[in-house]
């Protein structure tokens, strides 16, 4: 059979899909990623870390609910966070729906006795095979108030090294050169099998594999952090000088509320140290704005920490309240309205921040990893930029360039969140 996947959400959905997709390829099935043409079944791996998350997922299967009515589906079966939190009224209020799927029940999907998605290595590529993510664990231990990631994927359950090494020794075979490490809290790493962070264990591991020429580390949760890791980005140049860090707030008020366990001295003391320990290293963070506590002096508080530190790559999300968690009993008192402009404050003012930061790289030589091709231009990343969420270079070459290959190139011209240089 043709099955088609459809993946929405973060990355690490990216990888489940990979993970199923292999499966059944060993099966004999034909795999298609986000394909708009006919297949016998379509697969839909839904997100619903927040409100516009789930309606996303819903007017997806609902997409393909109608492509069946047509004809041009025969079957639709529906997996993911959505599927796990949500399966009974799913079924309830979907029933042309062909399978509702939560984690536990994907053996049956998959028509096996037992199957685990976090151990199993093999994969098929969805993204340029050029790059890959690589899940090191599952699942959450913290107890942040606004977030039902550990009610969808439970507590965190971290991958052996020895199974890790083996999964990304695949996948540089297969030709990636640009492997980007997640996880729900990617620095608690290693507590549940040793009762330390293993993470520098693990970079040091991954150090050396042939083939891979970056590696990134994404979702580093900042309390308890464990700051061997930068020694590690110093001594290996295979590591990006580039750090995922969701802090959420600076607020103390904020912070205690979303049982963070951090405050604004904390935090300060945190990102200081980062930037002092590992020179030229960009940050990305995300903030929540709009939580139920936050008032515009709280607002006003996060947009002078965000003029302050200046951070190099920044997103922000308005305020989901989610069942479950423990800041759902406090309502959502922020107008909608109210929270799009904070959102839109703090946006614009990342914007101004951003252009400084890439004017400072105009008449600099950087290299440059090739993503694809687009008009008369190719479209390529430095070591600060993750694809999907960061900024890109816009490429004009004297001629023809490899995708997937990296190639010095000489930036000419900025924009908030655009280079363009020359190769």
């Amino acid at each position: 059979m043709k099955i088609n996947i459809i993946t929405l959400g973060c990355s690490k959905n990216t990888v489940d899909s990979e993970v199923l997709a292999a499966k059944w390829k060993e099966k004999g099935h034909e795999i298609v990623f986000e394909s708009t043409k006919k297949s016998d079944i379509v697969v839909i791996n839904t997100c619903s870390f927040i409100h516009d998350a789930k309606e996303e997922s819903i007017e997806e299967i609902f997409t393909h609910i109608a492509r069946k009515q047509r004809g041009e589906v025969k079957k639709v079966f529906v997996v993911g966070c959505l599927a796990q939190r949500y399966k009974d009224e799913l079924q309830e209020t979907i029933p042309e729906a062909d399978g509702i799927f939560s984690f536990s029940e994907l053996h049956k999907l998959l028509e096996e006795k037992e199957f685990d998605l976090l151990k199993s290595p093999k994969r098929i590529i969805s993204t340029p095979k050029h790059y890959a993510y690589l899940k090191i664990s599952e699942g959450c231990d913290r107890e942040c108030s606004f977030c039902a990631i550990p009610l969808i994927r439970g507590k965190q359950v971290s991958k052996p090294i020895e199974m890790i090494v083996q999964e990304a020794e695949m996948l540089a075979q297969q030709g990636v050169k640009e492997l980007l490490l997640i996880a729900q809290d990617l620095t608690y790493y290693g507590i549940d099998i040793s009762q330390q962070r293993m993470l520098s264990k693990l970079m040091r591991k991954l150090d050396e594999i042939k083939g891979l020429e970056w590696i990134r580390l994404h979702y580093a949760y900042p309390m308890g952090f464990p700051y061997d890791i930068l020694e590690v980005m110093n001594e290996y140049s295979v590591f990006c000088r580039y750090l995922d860090i969701p802090l959420q707030h600076i607020s103390d008020v904020v912070l205690k509320s979303m049982k963070r366990g951090s405050s604004k001295q904390q935090i300060y003391r945190f990102l200081e140290t980062i930037r002092n320990t590992v020179p030229g290293i960009a940050l990305r963070t995300t903030l929540i704005s709009g939580y139920p506590v936050e008032t515009r002096n709280e607002h006003r508080e996060l947009l002078e920490f965000v003029k302050e530190f200046r951070f190099e790559r920044l997103g922000v999300f308005a305020y989901s309240p989610e069942e479950g968690t423990a800041a759902y009993e406090f309502g959502d008192p922020v107008k909608t309205k109210e929270k799009n402009h904070r959102v839109r404050e703090i946006m614009e003012l990342q914007e101004t921040i951003s252009l400084q930061h890439n004017q400072e790289k105009v008449g600099k030589v950087l290299r440059v990893l090739i993503d694809r091709k687009e008009d008369n231009f190719y479209v390529g990343r430095t070591e600060f930029d993750s694809p999907e969420v960061d900024n890109l270079v816009y490429v004009n070459a004297t001629k023809p360039l490899n995708i997937g290959e990296f190639y010095p190139v000489l930036i000419k011209n900025a924009e908030s969140y655009d280079l363009y240089g020359t190769a």
